[in-house]
């Protein structure tokens, strides 16, 4: 079978995906390319997630393209809303005809003599091609992460993991417990208010939580002053000073966000519930757009339990402090699974690709691992953003090979580097995974500065040759 050839495959039609078929389409118009989505839709995560509440966790100006402004007046956006804005992008922009769906590739290979990959899907088809674009996200879309919870199965009613909740799920009248104080458990809780007879989070130890208004009064003058651009850099700002100062003043930064929530709560204020044992944004600061939370716990239907469990039975769950609470249904909200290169078996000449081996270059490619451009966004800001800067940076790079004619770009790592951890939080999916993770080191162009304004100078106004790009 002759595969089909073309210049770069993107894998993955979801904001990474889009990104990366603008940017190509724009500035190299001479390319050929597809996308290859292995669902039936595009969106991604926004189309394959369906628990209750699912929205951003960061603001849609950033969150949005740079080459197509959100502009709504709410910045925080529900997943049929982020859905519609992606849709529409890839109408705008004639995007749909390079998409082919149900593609779902499980093997790339690498030849250094031809300078190009082979792709195969679980189909049987096959793509090749000059350039790869790893859209596919960082978790695993199959599995979730599901600690072992001793005795679950003497629970009589129904266990629900929120990466696989039913379309239509009925949850009525429910007494509701979800395990969990991550981002999708603060966002589950209030939404599930409005049907459930009650809903507690069971949690072994709190997050940071911060309430922000849906509709940000500064942004939405700026744009009605000044246009879209100036409250996409209101929030771009604003989110980077947050991050300087709870990094550089943690102990002042953990009272403040107390303070907040105790304000936000009065008399339902319990510290223990409050007050994590570790920095802000040792993890991430989870959102509660105009205090939906805090709004739940005030109104009743909802709660919040700082324990360990002790045992299940048939109607319920007991804390080892004794307290019982009672449950018709529990949401198992216990974290991703991640998931690097969309589990695509990778191989470079031959010999497999080993992530953990190597190292990120400018948080966009890896040591020696040859035309291959990677979507990975931020941790402490919007994804978009730093995807958005990969794929200009990416067409650049082929704009240049194009003109001295190579065919070959591939970064090399110096020999001792020293080694650090690839992402600085201590999340639980995040150190469940460090160990497969690539490497970063303290030196540039191998440190992951998570700092949008730096990588703009870096990525859109320095030269693509350096010491350590070989182009061949």
């Amino acid at each position: 079978m002759t595969p089909h050839h073309y210049d770069a495959i993107i894998i993955g039609a979801g904001i990474s995906g889009i990104s990366a078929a603008y940017h190509l389409q724009r500035y190299q118009k001479g390319k050929t390319f597809r996308i290859l989505e292995r669902r039936e839709n595009l969106g991604g995560t926004w189309d394959f997630f369906n628990y209750p509440g699912i929205r951003s966790d960061s603001d849609m100006h950033t969150f949005g393209f740079n080459f197509r402004p959100w502009r709504n007046n709410s910045a925080i956006a529900k997943k049929d809303q982020i859905l519609s804005y992606l849709k529409d992008t890839v109408s705008e922009f004639d995007l749909a005809r390079y998409i082919e769906y149900q593609k779902d590739v499980i093997k790339a290979s690498w030849s250094s003599k031809e300078s190009r990959w082979l792709l195969t899907t679980r189909e049987g088809l096959q793509y090749s091609c000059q350039y790869i674009f790893m859209c596919t996200g960082y978790y695993n879309y199959q599995r979730a992460h599901e600690p072992q919870l001793d005795g679950i199965d003497a629970f009589s009613g129904e266990v629900v993991h929120p990466q696989f909740w039913p379309k239509g799920f009925d949850y009525s009248d429910k007494n509701v417990v979800i395990i969990g104080s991550g981002a999708t458990a603060i966002t589950m809780l209030p939404a599930m208010t409005d049907k459930a007879r009650h809903v507690t989070m069971l949690q072994r130890s709190p997050s940071y939580m911060r309430s922000k208004p849906s509709a940000n009064v500064v942004a939405n003058s700026l744009t009605k002053w000044l246009g879209t651009w100036a409250a996409r850099w209101w929030f771009i700002l604003s989110n980077l000073v947050v991050y300087w100062y709870c990094r550089s003043f943690p102990e002042r930064a953990k009272a403040r966000i107390i303070k907040d929530i105790k304000n936000e709560l009065g008399d339902k204020f319990d510290a223990k519930h409050y007050s994590p044992s570790y920095k802000p944004w040792d993890q991430r600061v989870c959102l509660c757009p105009d205090g939906d939370f805090f709004e739940a716990i005030k109104s009743g239907k909802g709660s919040v339990a700082t324990d360990r469990i002790a045992s299940f039975d048939e109607s319920g769950v007991t804390l080892q402090s004794g307290e019982r609470i009672k449950a018709d249904l529990i949401v198992t909200a216990t974290g991703l699974k991640i998931d690097f290169f969309g589990s695509i078996e990778t191989e470079i000449d031959g010999q497999a690709l080993l992530p953990n081996k190597h190292y990120v270059y400018k948080g966009m490619m890896l040591s020696d691992l040859p035309n291959t451009f990677l979507a990975a966004g931020y941790t402490n800001a919007s994804w978009t953003l730093k995807v958005d800067l990969t794929h200009r940076y990416a067409t650049r790079m082929m704009a240049y090979m194009d003109k001295h004619a190579y065919t070959m770009c591939v970064p090399r790592a110096n020999p001792n580097m020293q080694d650090i951890p690839l992402i600085d939080l201590s999340a639980g999916y995040i150190q469940r995974s460090l160990t497969y993770l690539p490497k970063q080191a303290q030196n540039k162009p191998w440190r992951l500065y998570q700092n949008f304004i730096l990588d703009t100078l870096v990525l859109r106004f320095t030269s693509v040759v350096d010491k350590q790009m070989d182009y061949s």
